[in-house]
């Protein structure tokens, strides 16, 4: 067993086995994500619509494609047909656009709301108030075709481990409101650098890009 797939099980060794590994395959060729598919992976992040697209055409239909990157309004008619989950919802004109197109293929999509809980600049994500005004807002209520089942975030890149445990304690605090008001159930957060933090404060799912793959390698 070659790099990729040892670096894989490794990991997932590692960690408790109710935790979800989400391999970031931005940058990543096909034969990359092969590798884990045909050791029995199927959940992978994309950040681009663009990059998603052409590998979902070329892989097999079974992979569940993550939406981790920025939404781009305007190509979201593109991944609603096959999506698995958008992590990066910000706000109701984000949900409406989902339910419209979702709509159009007799789809629920299934949604996590982005929150910014560090202070660097190119981490994007709403605060809680904001959250709180989505969930309790009539629109999304009425919407059939969209359901949002979680929270994601990202914690700070060079932060020390303390402040990294503080961000993520503050994303568990909403997630542990929202999973009783309701019944959230995934907690995305944890990336290479600090997941086994994510999952010491109650992580459901970790984005792994560079400790799987390495670094980032062009198609």
């Amino acid at each position: 067993m070659k790099g990729l797939e040892c670096r894989f099980f490794s990991i997932k060794k590692s960690i408790p086995k109710n935790i979800k590994i989400l391999a970031v395959s931005k940058n990543q060729n096909i034969s990359s994500i092969e590798k884990l598919y045909q050791i029995g992976h199927r959940d992978f992040g994309e950040n681009y619509v663009q990059e998603m697209i052409k590998k979902y055409q070329k892989l097999p239909k079974d992979i569940h494609w993550h939406m981790i990157g920025g939404i781009q309004k305007n190509k979201l008619k593109y991944i609603v047909p096959f999506i698995h989950l958008i992590h990066s919802v910000q706000n109701i004109e984000h949900l409406q656009i989902i339910n419209k197109e979702a709509f159009k293929h007799n789809r629920v999509i299934k949604c996590l709301l982005q929150i910014k809980i560090c202070n660097e600049k190119n981490k994007t994500g709403i605060t809680n108030q904001e959250a709180d005004n989505i969930m309790n807002n009539d629109i999304y209520h009425h919407m059939k075709n969209v359901k949002i089942i979680g929270l994601m975030g990202m914690a700070s890149l060079h932060g020390s481990t303390q402040k990294i445990k503080q961000e993520f304690y503050s994303l568990k605090k909403l997630y542990n409101e929202y999973q009783r008001k309701y019944q959230h159930h995934i907690l995305s957060m944890g990336m290479s650098n600090d997941y086994p933090i994510a999952i010491e404060y109650g992580s459901t799912h970790i984005r792994l890009g560079t400790s799987l793959f390495g670094k980032r390698k062009l198609p």
